[in-house]
């Protein structure tokens, strides 16, 4: 949704001119306020606080009138395009992020005879036929399934949210300058249920030649630490980073650069639950603990990492443990001992959690 809306919100000038324009679009009875014209009249683009405001804000204005008009009946599957956009919004609003719905079961509403749907002898707007004749007294439920709407991706704003998801987003995110000098984004790989979560900075250059985490010198020595525990990217552990393209030259990724990348690191957390979260590195670890200290005063320990969970009241926490980079480990070999210390703590944990996790 996100990087349709930046697509949206790029393409349009919202100016006093195209407020006045799509003020005077609305029909009688539309929010014609003063308040609100005034409030429209002085609109800027930097008067949205975020850019997918916007994108809500033609919705409201443009898209509502033209699809479904006002005090006028409607159809079942207009009904359901406008919940589906209604409940996109209100997910926008509330935290960003998609709530699984059940099914919606609307009906038409009812046909006069001599009314405007009334077409050769039937009754059907925009091709839908009501489910009783006129004047029969009642109308049957309709049960419409998202896959029968017009409106372009609805159904996939409104589905549940999923790793897949949320990979074909990155793959198409343009949000911040890294996008354009990227060969391939890097979503993350690994078991969709894993033990541990490894969460690194970003893709060198052989991970943007690969689209996938951690496959250089530095990837391969992770690979060796995690199996010395007994974990692997191919049982029992996903791999990410925190921004999903490469920074030019491998350099830490500017905030402004981890900022956009951030919705898409906290859904794969909600998403896959991990027991535990291994951050390599101080870019991951200050990122996500929301500090400055450095690794040698982080790592030693787990600290509890809380996760604002739309669908579980109060969230829930993971243990968070920071340790070096294996790119550190490459350069400085005196790191190897502390980082083979936070190995053996992970362990420890992990056997408490689960004595045989190691030999699934």
């Amino acid at each position: 949704m996100h990087s349709a809306c930046h697509a949206l919100c790029r393409s349009r000038s919202v100016t006093t001119t195209t407020l006045n324009g799509l003020e005077g679009a609305l029909p009688p009875g539309g929010c014609r306020s003063p308040a609100t014209k005034d409030r429209l009249r002085r609109g800027k683009p930097d008067a949205f606080s975020r850019p997918c405001e916007k994108y809500v804000f033609f919705i409201c204005r443009l898209e509502f009138p033209r699809l479904f008009g006002f005090n006028r009946a409607m159809t079942a599957d207009e009904k359901l395009s406008l919940a589906g956009l209604l409940d996109t919004a209100e997910d926008y609003l509330r935290d960003g992020y998609r709530r699984p719905r059940g099914e919606y079961s609307f009906t038409d509403d009812a046909f006069k005879e001599n009314g405007a749907f009334k077409k050769n002898g039937a009754f059907k707007e925009n091709g839908v036929t009501p489910a009783v004749a006129p004047g029969s007294g009642t109308t049957a439920p309709v049960a419409v399934s998202a896959g029968s709407l017009d409106t372009t991706n609805l159904a996939t704003l409104t589905a549940p949210d999923s790793l897949e998801t949320v990979a074909a987003e990155v793959l198409q995110c343009t949000a911040c300058n890294l996008h354009s000098g990227r060969k391939n984004a890097v979503p993350g790989e690994g078991v969709a249920h894993p033990l541990v979560l490894v969460i690194g900075e970003g893709p060198g250059a052989d991970e943007d030649r690969l689209g996938r985490p951690f496959v250089g010198k530095a990837g391969q020595l992770l690979d060796k630490m995690l199996a010395s525990v007994g974990l692997s990217r191919e049982k029992n552990c996903f791999i990410a980073n925190m921004v999903k393209c490469r920074p030019p030259n491998n350099r830490d990724p500017l905030p402004e650069e981890m900022a956009p990348c951030s919705r898409f690191l906290a859904r794969q957390i909600r998403l896959l639950k991990p027991k535990l979260i291994l951050c390599v590195g101080k870019v991951s670890a200050n990122a996500l603990l929301k500090t400055a200290a450095s690794i040698g005063r982080l790592r030693g320990n787990f600290t509890p990492y809380v996760v604002d969970d739309a669908q579980e009241t109060g969230g829930f926490t993971i243990p968070l443990l920071a340790t070096y980079h294996p790119s550190a480990l490459l350069h400085d070999e005196s790191y190897k001992r502390p980082a083979w210390e936070d190995l053996k703590l992970l362990k420890q944990r992990l056997t408490e959690l689960d004595s045989g996790y190691d030999q699934e």
